[in-house]
């Protein structure tokens, strides 16, 4: 169904920004949202502004310096005409306790303990809760105003590969596509992709990484280190939208027959040493997770013709009408991965017809290239020398339990209807146990590969082991190889936190048990929202 259009119609953008101590990710991603106004100038600059986008800063720092950067920026580009709304603690403090009173014992498992003394990383899901609470001051009752949820290390560019190597540009023209579909269509929750860095976690990608690093060992082995680099030819094969993925094939692709190859990024003159040592460069950034090998590029087409029915919700890249704040992020207590995709199979279950997909991914960039390593990831421990992600593994893990139960779950009826207590732990016991049997097979093979990395780099045929200016990329390859056994040997701290215990028995139980809560927290959101009404502010 198309949407009447009246003449030249602008959809009002409010776009929402959680972030928690990342202030140079974040001046990167306004940077680029400044750039896109300039560039197409969707809806017109008056009045000192571009009159037709607001921005929405929802801090969830710890550090006082961070929170205080933040702010800063904000108030740095309202001066460039980017209207830019700082909404912190104590603001968010205050929505929160107004809702809560309504919310009764739903509360914590929707926006949280809200104790102000610890009122700090509580999560991505729970910060987008409580940010929907700020967004009704936007719901003026008219169909005008669409909520744009992105994340604080995405820019509003595209990567592309060309010949002379990659390039991010500005090649989407984002606000009015997406202007263009809600008016033209019957569209009510959009999600986008992103492109660059994989959205999702170290965990999940290790087994691919291996065996490209060894690949791209034989193929360092075999040809003059002087020369010039020959590692500049675009990927070969094309990376599709799961390529990067160790367990592909859960989510409906085909695993990669073939390791991907190296492209490497340097420019000017340089040579097969100089390309090594940049490689090797890169290999720790992997546990922020940048993949060096397995990148993904943008592929232009026709806007409407590529819209797609959705199952996923990219959380980082995805819009929606008011109506929509109904769909707070579920199970956000529990703090899992996989919540976009865990929300999307919801929404495609109640309002499939309206819950679309579109050609218009962002750029994802995980670490800040002067530091070489993310501002801040939650489940992800550098304080010791090695990297402990042991955190974000067991998140990864309980994620893809609650996804896949999902997906059985609203497949039987759900959420319209609620099954009982022995059908959801049923559920959820069966797809747990075959998920661990799956990342214990994905362990095997991760220690297979990472013996024959090992052993290609140990070889006394590489050139690198009779090289004098490879000291610091052979430190950097040890160090890459001491942090992959941390992580993922049988002894692992990850793989303890999902072995049979008390640990399990307690996540399984919580996942049952929010499940079974699911349509009781629903409806309590509703009616708080309905009972709060929109605030008295003028919509700004």
């Amino acid at each position: 169904m198309k949407r009447e259009a009246q003449g030249e119609e602008y959809y009002n953008f409010v776009v929402v920004i959680p972030v928690a101590d990342r202030p140079r990710h974040l001046e990167s991603c306004l940077d680029s949202l400044l750039e896109l106004c300039r560039r197409f100038n969707y809806g017109g600059f008056d009045g000192g502004c571009y009159r037709k986008i607001s921005v929405v800063i929802a801090d969830d720092s710890k550090e006082p310096a961070n929170i205080e950067s933040h702010r800063t920026i904000a108030e740095q580009f309202n001066r460039q005409g980017l209207r830019s709304y700082y909404f912190g603690q104590s603001e968010q403090l205050e929505q929160t306790s107004r809702l809560k009173k309504n919310l009764q014992s739903a509360a914590d498992r929707i926006i949280g303990n809200t104790d102000p003394a610890a009122f700090y990383h509580k999560g991505a899901s729970m910060m987008r809760n409580i940010t929907y609470l700020k967004l009704r001051e936007w719901d003026s009752g008219s169909d005008d105003t669409l909520f744009y949820f992105i994340d604080s290390d995405q820019e509003f560019k595209v990567k592309v590969e060309t010949a002379e190597g990659d390039r991010d540009i500005y090649a989407v023209n984002y606000f009015n596509s997406l202007n263009r579909i809600f008016r033209d269509t019957d569209a009510g929750i959009l999600t986008g992709k992103v492109v660059g860095d994989p959205p999702v976690s170290p965990s999940v990608m290790t087994a691919n990484f291996l065996e490209d690093a060894t690949a791209f060992l034989e193929q360092m082995s075999a040809i003059d280190v002087s020369a010039p680099c020959s590692f500049h030819q675009k990927n070969q094969p094309a990376a599709d939208d799961a390529a990067y993925h160790d367990m592909a094939d859960l989510f409906g692709f085909k695993q990669a027959a073939t390791p991907f190859r190296y492209r490497c990024t340097l420019r000017g003159e340089h040579n097969h040493l100089d390309c090594f040592n940049h490689f090797a460069s890169k290999l720790n950034r992997f546990f922020d997770g940048e993949h060096p090998t397995r990148k993904s590029y943008y592929s232009d087409g026709d806007l409407l013709a590529g819209i797609q029915p959705a199952r996923t919700i990219y959380t980082g890249n995805y819009i929606f009408k008011p109506e929509y704040l109904d769909y707070f992020i579920p199970f956000a207590a529990l703090k899992l991965r996989m919540a976009g995709p865990v929300l999307g199979r919801i929404i495609k279950a109640e309002v499939a017809d309206r819950f679309v997909s579109a050609n218009l991914p962002m750029l994802h960039k995980r670490t800040v290239r002067e530091q070489g390593v993310s501002e801040f990831r939650p489940g992800i421990d550098r304080s010791l020398e090695r990297v402990d992600l042991s955190g974000e593994f067991e998140r990864q893990f309980f994620g893809d339990v609650m996804l896949f139960s999902m997906e059985q779950l609203t497949a039987a009826g759900f959420p319209q209807k609620t099954p009982t207590c022995d059908e959801i732990e049923r559920i959820v016991t069966a797809v747990e146990g075959e998920m661990y049997q799956k990342y214990l097979i994905k362990r095997e093979q991760i220690g297979l590969k990472l013996e024959q990395l090992k052993a290609r780099l140990d070889d006394k045929s590489g050139w690198w082991n009779h090289h004098s200016e490879l000291a610091k990329s052979k430190e950097a390859f040890s160090q890459f190889i001491d942090n992959i056994e941390n992580n993922f040997s049988s002894a692992s701290k990850g793989y303890q936190l999902i072995a049979p215990g008390a640990h399990k028995e307690e996540r399984l139980a919580d996942i049952c048990r929010s499940i079974l809560l699911y349509n009781d927290d629903r409806e309590a959101w509703r009616r708080a929202l309905e009972r709060e009404g929109r605030e008295p502010e003028q919509k700004q």
